[in-house]
């Protein structure tokens, strides 16, 4: 007899109770297979997806997510796996060109009609009665010019031992080859457009000006130094928001000191600001740490939006801070549930997706209207929709495996559904926490070309000036008119005298 079959008890209890103890954990073992099955389809798709799919999604702030749907979210009841309607397509229409900037310098070129065409056949003279006027842009590529700054010298006739000279230039870096506005140039270039050093090197060189990388980023490091007094002003002002919107992103250093070149650091945001001010900050970090941003946050009052990253509710409890969560953030992990699908199918992960356009769909209707209206839409139309999604999610978390990428989707949201509902108890708090994903984008795409920081300095320099560029775009002006105006200016001011130079004053 096999051995097996001699550890079997005789007893027909115990035998019953044996055998259905291994049939649960037979069926518990496949159930778990299948769990594994499941995630590795789900993370093949993600990655197909991730290769050969759309690069990007679409922004919870566009016209298309409010084109989604509504009536999966106007009853609960059977929502659960039904797909989206398709949505009737459009009627395309003819894109208008928009006028060009009038205050663009304009140069007239007069086409006239010669002397013969000007005569009517009714032998008159043809008079002028209007004009009919086509615009197009001239652009001229970069005029380079040597400035000469002449000290003019003197001496006495009568002796020889007076002799005077007039003083130095007042510029932003004596001694330097680059003037203001070529600096003003160069740093525009790398930090507003994302052009590397080495390639505005190049360009350079076309025009017979031989300014190496490595001058170039010492210069560049040199004026981000200078700027320091008015990046430290930008911080106390920012503290005086009445909502801060936050976030970070990654930024490696190679020369970080006890780190590897391979390891990163990180680069944190803050847009806010008094009214009419608006402020966009950067700070550098050699970690994510919760202290990092308890030292960012420090003397702050106000109300924080932020995504999930622990840190900042941390952060927002021990100061006794209002905290929002983004929702933005919330449908992007969604947004990933959806693509992680079977090609074709449709399922909750849409049914979410189309709760949360509901939402946006209540921040489009009272996007210009007054702070009154915004809030008693919100209670009326939002609140609605919010309790029938927390309701549909907290169903939806009994059903559906934590681990998957539509399960990590579920809990998230239930975790952090107090700071994500917040925001409809005041009309000016915020959605989402996009103003600080649009501030930190042009970094993350200057990272793409630029890589790295060699060092610590260079970091700082980065946060530094890409704080300046980014706070006089949100003030509505041109970064390269700011900086060259600003970079005029600064060698003859003082402490006292920085709030001019900011570019709301500007």
């Amino acid at each position: 007899m096999p051995s097996a079959l001699k550890s079997l008890p005789d007893d027909p209890a115990k035998l019953k109770t044996l055998l259905i103890k291994e049939r649960s954990a037979s069926e518990k073992r496949e159930d778990q297979l299948k769990q594994q099955i499941h995630a590795l389809l789900e993370a093949l798709r993600l990655e197909k997806h991730r290769l050969y799919g759309k690069s990007s999604e679409k922004c919870p702030d566009q016209s298309e997510l409010f084109d989604e749907a509504d009536s999966l979210v106007d009853e609960l009841e059977g929502v659960d796996e039904e797909p989206a309607p398709a949505t009737p397509a459009k009627k395309t229409q003819r894109p208008v060109r928009k006028p060009l900037p009038v205050g663009l310098p304009r140069v007239r070129r007069v086409i006239e009609l010669g002397e013969a065409d000007r005569q009517c056949a009714c032998g008159c003279t043809l008079v002028e009665i209007g004009e009919d006027i086509s615009e197009q842009v001239d652009i001229i590529p970069a005029r380079v010019q040597v400035i000469q700054h002449v000290r003019k010298k003197y001496a006495c006739k009568a002796c020889d031992e007076t002799l005077k000279i007039a003083p130095t230039a007042d510029v932003l870096l004596p001694k330097a080859l680059a003037s203001a506005n070529t600096m003003a140039y160069v740093i525009t270039s790398k930090y507003a457009d994302g052009l590397p050093l080495y390639r505005l090197s190049g360009i350079l060189s076309r025009y017979g000006i031989e300014l190496s990388r490595q001058t170039l980023s010492e210069s560049v490091l040199k004026v981000a130094e200078k700027l320091m007094p008015l990046t430290e002003h930008l911080k106390q002002q920012l503290i005086n928001s009445s909502v801060l919107f936050m976030d970070e992103t990654r930024v490696q250093v190679l020369n970080e000191p006890g780190k590897t070149p391979e390891s990163y650091s990180y680069m944190w945001v803050q847009r806010g600001g008094p009214p009419g001010k608006p402020i966009v900050q950067f700070h550098y970090d050699p970690g994510r740490s919760t202290d990092t941003a308890k030292r960012l946050l420090n003397g702050f009052a106000g109300t924080l939006m932020s995504d999930g990253y622990k840190p900042y509710r941390a952060v927002a409890k021990d100061n006794g801070l209002t905290h929002l969560c983004c929702w933005a953030h919330s449908r992007r992990k969604f947004i990933e549930a959806q693509k992680a699908q079977p090609k074709g199918k449709t399922g909750k992960a849409d049914v979410a997706v189309n709760f949360i356009g509901k939402l946006y769909g209540v921040e489009r209707q009272t996007k210009d209207s007054d702070g009154a209206t915004r809030h008693r839409t919100r209670q009326q139309i939002g609140v609605p929709v919010l309790n029938q999604f927390h309701t549909w999610l907290l169903k939806s978390q009994q059903q559906v495996p934590p681990k998957t990428a539509l399960g990590k989707a579920v809990n998230y949201t239930l975790e952090y559904w107090s700071e994500l509902s917040r925001y409809t108890d005041n009309s000016a708090w915020p959605i989402d926490n996009n103003p600080a994903e649009n501030a930190i984008r042009p970094f993350v795409i200057g990272r793409k070309n630029w890589l790295f920081s060699s060092s610590q300095r260079g970091a700082k320099a980065s946060a530094s000036l890409y704080s300046l560029i980014e706070t006089a775009k949100a003030n509505g002006k041109e970064p390269y008119h700011y900086l060259s105006w600003l970079f005029e200016k600064l060698p003859g001011a003082d402490n006292e005298n920085i709030e001019a130079l900011m570019p709301w004053n500007r």
